[in-house]
């Protein structure tokens, strides 16, 4: 049974806000800038991680457009994806690809009441031995779905490019690079993604506007 802590409130955000502006001045500046840094908690379970495997590669708005299509043709359940053919899929919205994907992750049966219980390496193992989910997938449903504190998702571009611009790095971060420079962050790394999320998406806005 895991005991990794949770953050499940926003006074878990600003507890781990305080920790790492202590830690490290440029977080200081990064949450003196920054307006919101939302919980964005959201469900577990297979319909979570199907969503997540549909927007892979896709805009923000091309994907929701086509999980709302998914949704409509109550396509977001394993027990109708096993029942529908591959047209059916097609026409909800379903690459060939992604049609492959969605049927792994029914085949793959997971239990997720009991996955609440594993610890996250455990989780990651479990996840990412499914075609089509990644170590991504398997970080974002750990930081958002299952509300873990202490996850980074080194991989994600955006994080990458805000560590970048918030400490003045020569050259944007590798996944390895900015993983080993995460491990500072600990035991807030999650409350670190969604700061460094939240700056991007403000030093972002300030570029449009100019």
């Amino acid at each position: 049974m895991s005991e990794e802590p949770v953050v499940q409130s926003e006074a878990c955000i600003q507890e781990g806000l305080v920790w790492l502006a202590q830690k490290e001045p440029r977080f200081k500046h990064a949450i003196q800038i920054t307006a919101d840094i939302p919980l964005r908690l959201r469900d577990d379970g297979f319909k979570q991680l199907l969503n997540a495997i549909i927007s892979q590669q896709l805009s923000v708005s091309s994907a929701n457009s086509i999980w709302r299509r998914i949704e409509c043709a109550k396509l977001d359940n394993p027990e109708a994806i096993t029942a529908a053919c591959d047209q059916d899929l097609r026409k909800a919205g379903f690459s060939r690809q992604k049609i492959l994907y969605a049927r792994s992750l029914v085949e793959a049966n997971i239990d997720y009441i009991s996955l609440r219980a594993e610890d996250a390496n455990s989780i990651i193992s479990t996840l990412t031995r499914i075609k089509g989910i990644g170590q991504w997938t398997a970080e974002i449903y750990l930081i958002f779905s299952l509300g873990r504190q202490d996850i980074f998702a080194s991989g994600d571009l955006a994080l990458q490019e805000a560590t970048f611009i918030l400490f003045g790095l020569p050259v944007r971060p590798t996944q390895k690079e900015l993983r080993i420079l995460s491990e500072s962050w600990s035991p807030w790394r999650s409350v670190a993604a969604r700061l460094l999320w939240a700056y991007y998406k403000t030093i972002k806005s300030k570029e449009e506007i100019r």
